[in-house]
C-alpha cells in the first residue's frame, strides 16, 4: 500500500506500513493446493463485521432510501478491454484479469471519460447519464440544468462528472428533493464528521470512512460523500458502530524507486503523481477489480493524497487524520493485494519472502503459477500464509487485550521509509479508543508516548507488568520505542492488568495489590532467556516473622539484591476467562502465574520501575495472600 511511501502496507505490511488491524482475518479459501500443483487460486481474508451487507439501500438522516436506487437493473451489456484503455492487445497482457471485462455495471470507457463536459454541452452530457444509467431525465428535472452547467464550467470530463453525480441520479430523485440538495447534504455531513473526530491531537473515533474512492465505472477517484458507496456513519444497529464497506481496498507491496515511475492522470484529476510500477497500468488495473466484481476500490497512491501535487499545502492537514484511520477501510471489507507489486503478477524467487518490498497482510490475489519444481519457496509462502491467520488469533475474538507484544514483535520485522509510520501502524491493531493525529517529521518517542496514552488499558498493562526492563526514554514504568523495536520482548498470554492514563494530569497509574517492602534475593546475576532463573521474595508480618516465597525471572535482566516495593496483578483475575479457556484447548481452569513488578518508592510517593518476576506456585500465591501484608492502592508511575 502506499501510505507515505514506504510504509510496510496496510499493514503490517506492501511497503508503506498500514495499520495492523484490530479485527484478524480468517481463512476463508480450501487449503493450499499439493506443492506440485500450480498457485492460482485467490487466496482471501475477510475481516469480520457484525454490520449488514453492502449490498442493501442506504437511507438518508430522515430514513428515507430516496437516492439509491439500483442503476444495473436493465443495464446493458459492456465490454472494456486492454485494446480499448491501453491499445494494447490482450494477448500481450500477463494477467488474464486484466485484459478485458464484459458486464452489466455501467461502466464507461476511458474515451467517453475522458471527453470534455464543455464538448458534450448540456443536452449530450443528459443523453450520455440517461443512456449509461438507464434513466429518462429531462431537463425540467428540478436542478438538473444547473447541475449539467457547472460540470461544464469546472471544467469536468465526463468521468469526472459521471463519478460526482451516478449515485444520486435516481429517477425518483424530485418526488425528496433535488439531486443538488442530496449532495449538499452529503458533503456537509462528510465535512462535519471529519472535523468533529478531530479534537487537539487526537482522533476521537477510530473507524472513518476514507476521504476518496476510487469509482472503478467513471475511472475516476471521487469523495466519499458523492459516490454510491456513501453510507451515513452517523447512524448504527444496536452496538454497532461500523458497517461493512461496499468499497474493496487494494493492497500491494511497494517496489524499490528504480522500478517506479510518477504518471499523471485523469483517473485522480491529475492532483498528484501517482506511483506505480515501471510495467503497470492503472487502466488494466481497473479492468481486474471489476472482474472481481468490485465497483468501488480504495488504492492509496490515488486515493491518499501524494507528495508532488497541485495542493501540497493541503496534504499534512489531510494526512493528519487520513493516515492513522486508513485501517477502517481494510477492518471493514475484503482486501486485494498485489505480493509483488501493485497490478504485477505473482513471481517468487529465493530472498522474495525476506525482501522489503514483501508484503504478507489480509487478503491475497494469487492469479500466476509457481514453479513446481521450486518447492523450498512455495512451502515458505504457505508457511506465511498461515502465520497471517494466527497473528491476531485471539485479538478478533475475544474483547479483552489484544495480543500486544505479538503485535509488536509482528511489526520489528517490517520497514518503512518514514519509521514514524510503523507506529501509525499499530494504532488499529491495538485498540486504541483514540488514535493521535499523524505528523511525518515527528520525533518516534514523542509518537509512541501518544500512542501509549491512547492505547487500550490492558495494553498498557502488559508493558508494565511483562516487560523485564525500565524505560530508557522518559517514562520508566513502561519501554521506549528503540526499546520494543530493537529488544527481544516477552511471549504473549492474555492478560487483564490495567495502567490507566489521565489525559488532564497526564499520570500513568496501576491500582492493584501492593507490598511496600520486601527483599529479592538470587536474580543479581544477569541470566539467558532461554534459562528462567529462580530467586526468593522475603517479606516480614507485623510481629516481624519473616516469608519466604519461590519467585521466577524468565528475562535476563539483572535484579539487584535489596528491599523494594512490590505492585502484583490481582489475585482475583488469576483464573483464565471461560472464553479464554476455550480459545486455548484449555477445559480446566487453574490458577495462573501472578506476576509483581519491584521497584523503588520515590519521595513524593511514586513508583519507579526496576524490572518484574513471576510468582508460579499456586500455593504461594495464596500464602502471600492470606498474610495480609499487601493492600490495594493506586501508584502512579513514573
Amino acid at each position: 500500500m502506499v501510505l507515505p511511501p514506504g510504509h510496510p502496507s496496510p499493514v503490517i505490511p506492501p511497503m508503506p506500513v498500514i495499520p495492523l488491524m484490530p479485527i484478524v482475518p480468517r481463512m476463508s479459501t480450501p487449503p493450499p493446493p499439493p506443492m506440485s500443483a500450480p498457485l492460482r487460486e485467490y487466496l482471501e481474508f475477510e475481516y469480520s463485521s457484525s454490520s449488514s451487507s453492502s449490498e442493501e439501500t442506504e437511507s438518508n438522516a430522515d430514513g428515507a432510501g430516496v437516492f439509491e436506487s439500483d442503476t444495473h437493473s436493465g443495464s446493458p451489456e459492456v465490454t472494456i478491454s486492454a485494446l480499448t484503455e491501453t491499445g494494447q492487445a490482450e494477448s500481450s497482457i500477463k494477467v488474464p484479469l486484466q485484459r478485458s471485462y464484459t458486464g452489466t455495471k455501467p461502466v464507461i470507457l476511458s474515451s467517453l471519460a475522458d471527453t470534455p463536459c464543455a464538448t458534450l454541452g448540456i443536452p449530450g452530457l443528459l443523453d450520455q447519464f440517461n443512456a449509461t444509467l438507464g434513466t429518462c431525465h429531462t431537463l425540467d428535472t428540478p436542478s438538473l440544468p444547473s447541475l449539467l452547467d457547472d460540470c461544464i464550467k469546472n471544467n469536468y470530463d465526463f468521468g469526472t462528472a459521471y463519478a460526482r453525480l451516478r449515485a444520486v441520479w435516481s429517477a425518483d430523485n424530485h418526488r425528496n428533493s433535488t439531486i443538488l440538495d442530496e449532495l449538499r447534504r452529503r458533503e456537509a455531513g462528510d465535512r462535519k464528521m471529519r472535523q468533529e473526530v478531530l479534537v487537539g491531537n487526537r482522533i476521537v473515533r477510530s473507524t472513518l470512512p476514507p476521504r476518496r474512492v476510487w469509482d472503478l465505472c467513471a475511472n475516476r477517484v471521487v469523495s466519499w460523500w458523492s459516490s454510491s458507496a456513501f453510507l451515513d456513519w452517523s447512524q448504527t444497529r444496536g452496538s454497532d458502530t461500523t458497517r461493512r464497506s461496499n468499497v474493496r481496498p487494494i493492497s500491494h507491496a511497494w517496489m524499490h524507486e528504480k522500478d517506479r515511475v510518477d504518471v499523471q492522470t485523469p483517473i485522480n484529476g491529475y492532483e498528484w503523481p501517482v506511483p506505480i510500477p515501471t510495467d503497470a497500468n492503472l487502466d488494466l488495473i481497473r479492468i481486474e477489480m471489476l472482474n472481481l466484481e468490485l465497483e468501488y476500490t480504495w488504492l492509496d497512491v490515488l486515493c491518499l493524497r501524494q507528495k508532488g501535487g497541485t495542493k501540497e499545502e493541503l496534504r499534512d492537514e489531510e494526512w493528519k487524520l487520513d493516515v492513522p484511520t486508513i485501517g477502517s477501510v481494510y477492518q471493514l471489507n475484503k482486501v486485494v493485494i498485489y505480493l509483488s507489486g501493485l497490478g504485477r503478477p505473482l513471481t517468487l524467487k529465493e530472498g522474495d519472502l525476506e525482501s522489503d518490498q514483501c508484503w504478507f497482510r489480509r487478503a491475497w490475489t494469487v492469479q500466476e503459477p509457481i514453479d513446481k519444481d521450486n518447492t523450498g519457496i512455495l512451502a515458505e509462502f504457505h508457511k506465511q500464509l498461515r502465520a497471517i491467520d494466527s497473528i491476531h488469533h485471539l485479538t478478533r475474538r475475544l474483547s479483552l487485550s489484544p495480543a500486544m507484544f505479538e503485535v509488536l514483535s509482528e511489526m520489528q520485522k517490517r520497514v518503512s521509509t518514514n519509521p514514524v509510520d510503523r507506529i501509525a501502524g499499530l494504532a488499529l491493531p491495538l485498540l486504541s479508543k483514540m488514535i493521535p493525529v499523524y505528523h511525518e517529521t515527528g520525533l518516534l518517542e514523542d509518537a509512541w508516548t501518544a500512542l501509549v496514552n491512547e492505547m487500550f488499558v490492558g495494553n498498557r498493562g502488559e508493558l508494565f507488568f511483562w516487560y523485564p526492563e525500565p524505560g530508557d526514554a522518559g517514562k520508566k514504568w513502561r519501554p521506549s520505542w528503540d526499546q520494543v523495536m530493537n529488544k527481544s520482548l516477552p511471549a504473549n498470554e492474555i492478560s487483564d492488568m490495567p495502567v490507566r492514563h489521565d489525559s488532564e494530569t497526564h499520570d500513568d497509574w496501576y491500582e492493584g495489590p501492593c507490598v511496600d517492602k520486601g527483599f529479592v534475593r538470587g536474580l543479581a546475576a544477569r541470566g539467558t532467556e532461554q534459562v528462567a532463573r529462580r530467586g526468593k521474595f522475603i517479606v516480614q508480618d507485623s510481629d516481624g516473622r519473616e516469608y519466604a516465597f519461590g519467585i521466577i525471572a524468565r528475562h535476563r535482566y539483572p535484579i539487584p539484591e535489596d528491599t523494594y516495593t512490590l505492585l502484583g496483578m490481582d489475585p482475583a483475575k488469576l483464573v483464565r476467562h471461560p472464553v479464554q479457556l476455550r480459545l486455548l484447548g484449555d477445559r480446566n481452569p487453574r490458577p495462573r502465574t501472578q506476576y509483581w513488578v519491584i521497584g523503588r518508592r520515590l519521595s513524593d510517593g511514586k513508583f519507579e520501575k526496576v524490572s518484574v518476576f513471576e510468582m508460579a506456585d499456586e500455593k504461594d500465591v495464596r500464602r502471600l495472600s492470606a498474610l495480609g501484608i499487601t493492600e490495594t492502592r493506586r501508584n502512579i508511575l513514573i
